[in-house]
């Protein structure tokens, strides 16, 4: 998508300040990320939604996608897009790369129940099982780094699976509180990792 085109939505006043958002999140203001979160999040989580059907893949998408923002803010140019243009992209490239993943498991899934004897679920868990199982002890050795409030949110929607209005319901707190917490949780943690590389 070329040109700088805003949508109805996007007047040249707010993309100016979208731009500007863009620019303070490439040098790495939290602030910035957030405000640009705030505006922009409603609709992207739509995009996510129509395109995976599902709320809470729909959740890891946008979070996926809020990620590759905060790491390539840099990188964006205006003479090529739009501010929305640019972020509905990182979102929709996002949940194809989910949609391609669900088809090669779902593909993995039927070759194995070919075979005679073979639990598919234990496949399946098994192949990917030495990454997950490396990702899982670098993300709790860094959890124990950050605040207890954004630790334990973060713990509920990885390492439980539940969704933003879970975690919410079951910790008694406004479901903003909770994304907020998670939002700062996972800007923590990138801090940390970047810390340790």
């Amino acid at each position: 998508m070329n040109g700088r085109k805003t949508t109805p939505a996007m007047d040249e006043a707010a993309e100016r300040y979208n731009v500007e958002l863009l620019q303070r999140i490439g040098k790495g203001d939290q602030a910035a990320f957030a405000a640009f979160y705030d505006r922009l999040a409603p609709i992207l989580y739509g995009v996510a939604f129509r395109m995976m059907n599902d709320a809470a893949e729909a959740e890891d998408v946008l979070q996926e996608g809020f990620s590759y923002i905060w790491r390539q803010a840099s990188t964006y140019d205006q003479n090529q897009s739009s501010t929305f243009a640019w972020a509905i992209m990182i979102v929709r490239n996002k949940a194809i790369d989910r949609l391609r993943m669900r088809q090669r498991v779902e593909r993995l899934q039927q070759r194995m129940t070919s075979f005679e004897g073979v639990t598919p679920e234990r496949d399946d868990e098994s192949a990917l099982e030495p990454f997950l199982r490396e990702r899982r002890a670098q993300v709790r050795a860094a959890l124990v780094e950050i605040p207890p409030e954004q630790r334990q949110a973060l713990e509920l929607s990885f390492f439980s699976d539940l969704t933003h209005e879970q975690i919410a319901a079951q910790l008694r707190a406004p479901l903003g509180t909770i994304k907020a917490r998670i939002r700062r949780g996972l800007l923590r943690l990138r801090q940390i990792f970047q810390q340790s590389t």
